[in-house]
């Protein structure tokens, strides 16, 4: 995912003054001259079958069946991801904190398995308490916040065309998930480590994962031949509840 904090527009020119104060003032704004984004290198991700269109269906069927079947619960569960800043100009930039809320998804204990998906749309950016809780300062302002998102949702996501992200997750040895994601049309399998807590109320699971961009076809933006960039790699803390 690419974030700007920074809706500017600039001429393709000589790196000169202008530029670079152009550059500076828009880590991953679309006004990098072409030819200065990054490369995409080859992907260390396995990639797998994108999920049936009638994911739901089976979990349904088990329900009907009198299996227990427990739904995500969106109002107590929560995936941030943190993206970081890079590049030798680095510290002109700010690294963001990106928030899912909204879930659609079921849990089948007795399947070992679990299907959720989001709306790219629906996330939130740099919410200030969960910033605070990252570390971050200072809070960008409410038109710097609504540029980011921009950019991110229609520059980078291209959440028109691809307005969802699904995930199936598999328990298997141990704390370890076996995590399908679906982004941008790829779907990618990883190894997740996570602490799975159930009780009267249903299943808590949570843990953290990292990720990289490439890895699903996007390409983290950079400006001045790489100097300034978004780091490729995305960190993702998950605390999901089932009921």
């Amino acid at each position: 995912m690419t974030f700007t904090t920074t809706l500017l527009r600039c001429r393709p020119a000589r790196l000169t003054a202008p530029l670079l104060a152009c550059a500076l003032a828009s880590l991953l704004a679309a006004c990098a001259p072409a030819g200065l984004q990054a490369t995409r290198p080859a992907s260390t991700a396995p990639t797998v079958a994108a999920p049936a269109a009638d994911w739901r269906a089976p979990y349904l069927q088990w329900q009907a069946a009198g299996q227990t079947v427990l739904r995500i619960d969106a109002q107590h569960s929560l995936i941030t991801v943190l993206v970081r800043r890079g590049g030798p100009l680095a510290r002109f930039g700010h690294d963001h904190v990106v928030a899912i809320r909204q879930f659609d998804g079921y849990v089948a204990p007795g399947h070992n398995g679990a299907d959720f998906q989001f709306r790219l749309d629906q996330m939130t950016v740099d919410e200030a308490d969960l910033r605070t809780q990252a570390g971050l300062a200072p809070q960008p302002t409410a038109d710097a916040i609504a540029g980011t998102r921009h950019n991110m949702l229609a520059r980078v996501l291209d959440a028109e065309h691809f307005p969802l992200v699904h995930v199936h997750a598999a328990h298997g040895d141990n704390d370890q998930l076996q995590v399908n994601i679906t982004l941008h049309g790829v779907t990618r399998a990883l190894p997740v480590q996570a602490q799975r807590e159930t009780d009267a109320d249903g299943l808590r699971v949570r843990g953290k994962l990292k990720l990289k961009q490439t890895d699903f076809g996007l390409v983290p933006f950079s400006v001045m031949g790489g100097a300034m960039a978004v780091q490729d790699e995305l960190e993702l803390r998950f605390d999901l509840r089932a009921r």
